[in-house]
């Protein structure tokens, strides 16, 4: 019965119609996502949200944050959503969020204390929102975020949280790496 509904609905819609649209059969729960970017401008999937830490950490730029946001919201209103879980993931308020020009205005808590000018302290802050999208490619290409194989929305979600744990791995042990290759020279230095 679900095929058959799902292929009249595929064939009722039409091309400028709003609301929920069926892109494919197997998977209806996909998303069309506009990306506004020339040379991609749509991608079909589940939006997800990534946060990492403002200041780089000694072993690299950890993902704090990664959840799958279905309904295709806008960016600005999952902010609601997202801090929240954040605040609770990491068991600490956050005192500012740096995030791209799509949030501005959006369900974002007001600015306190900031009236005028931005300090040298918040320019080197808004200079490290570039950071993230390195990780955002790396998730993508590496971590299997770009295509996923999970079925359902239960496995768009499974599929944020492990692409960010598996990065998370990586850089952990690249730190390690590091560490015991530390180590290794200061005790064939020490003999």
């Amino acid at each position: 019965m679900r095929p058959l509904y799902l292929a009249r609905r595929v064939l009722e819609q039409e091309r400028r119609q709003r609301g929920r649209k069926v892109y494919s059969l197997h998977a209806p729960e996909v998303e069309c996502i506009g990306k506004g970017k020339a040379h991609r401008p749509y991608e079909f999937g589940v939006k997800v949200s990534v946060a990492t830490t403002v200041r780089h950490s000694a072993g690299g730029q950890f993902v704090t944050h990664a959840a799958a946001l279905p309904g295709n919201s806008y960016d600005g209103h999952t902010l609601g959503t997202v801090i929240p879980q954040m605040q609770a993931l990491i068991g600490n308020i956050l005192d500012r969020c740096i995030t791209d020009a799509g949030y501005r205005g959006h369900n974002a808590p007001p600015a306190t204390g900031q009236k005028r000018r931005l300090t040298p302290q918040i320019k080197r802050e808004f200079k490290r929102r570039a950071a993230i999208e390195p990780v955002i490619g790396h998730l993508k290409e590496h971590h299997r975020m770009r295509r996923n194989h999970l079925a359902h929305a239960s496995g768009d979600a499974i599929n944020a949280v492990l692409a960010a744990t598996g990065y998370n791995f990586r850089r952990l042990l690249a730190w390690l790496r590091f560490l015991l290759l530390t180590i290794l020279i200061a005790l064939g230095l020490a003999a």
